[in-house]
């Protein structure tokens, strides 16, 4: 049971000795390595630059701030269409561990942390969706109570009306939300 709580990143159990040999390389940088969401993360100054994972199809690492790593290799991929700064180096046998490669990239990794390097976000406007707009103009202290919470919790209101696909639907989820919304409480805080 130790052996695979210790191997918990190794999700497939497919890549035991190809992320080892991952792990082994990248002990000679000197980063430190943690456990967060169930993987190994190596840090600088406690700030996040890599992780590792194995899953079905392939094994990778991860690279927080990859987007501004050269890549001249090109070897790295985005997870998906909605990251913006992390990118993955994605493996699928040990022939393709090349470790001086891979040092040049880990040590470019740790100077970006240095330099301070991070992606702004950008703050996204709130939408209200036609419903709840005549709602908050209808009733001014649902319109209080609304402006009072975290752009993010009124973020999930708005999503929540917007998502619904029938009227009937979005009616009776205006009706779930407004004592919520009175209350000064966030869709989902129940689960945080």
């Amino acid at each position: 049971m130790a052996e695979e709580k210790s191997n918990q990143w190794d999700r497939s159990h497919l890549w035991t000795e190809e992320l080892e040999q991952l792990k082994l390389i990248i002990a000679q940088t000197g980063l430190i390595e943690t456990i967060k969401w169930g993987a190994p993360v190596y840090t600088y100054n406690g700030k996040n630059v890599l992780g590792m994972i194995g899953l079905k199809n392939y094994f990778a690492l991860w690279f927080y701030k990859g987007v501004f790593l050269n890549d001249e290799a090109k070897v790295l991929v985005s997870a998906d269409d909605n990251t913006i700064s992390l990118r993955q180096w994605r493996f699928t046998s040990k022939a393709d561990i090349n470790e001086e490669l891979l040092l040049q990239y880990i040590y470019e990794a740790i100077e970006v942390e240095k330099a301070g390097l991070a992606v702004k976000s950008e703050k996204k406007a709130v939408v209200i969706p036609d419903l709840m707009q005549e709602e908050l103009d209808t009733y001014p202290d649902l319109a209080e109570a609304f402006n009072k919470l975290t752009p993010g919790k009124q973020r999930e209101y708005c999503e929540f009306i917007e998502t619904a696909k029938q009227q009937k639907t979005k009616l009776s989820r205006m009706d779930k939300i407004r004592p919520m919304i009175l209350a000064g409480n966030g869709l989902n805080d129940k689960y945080k």
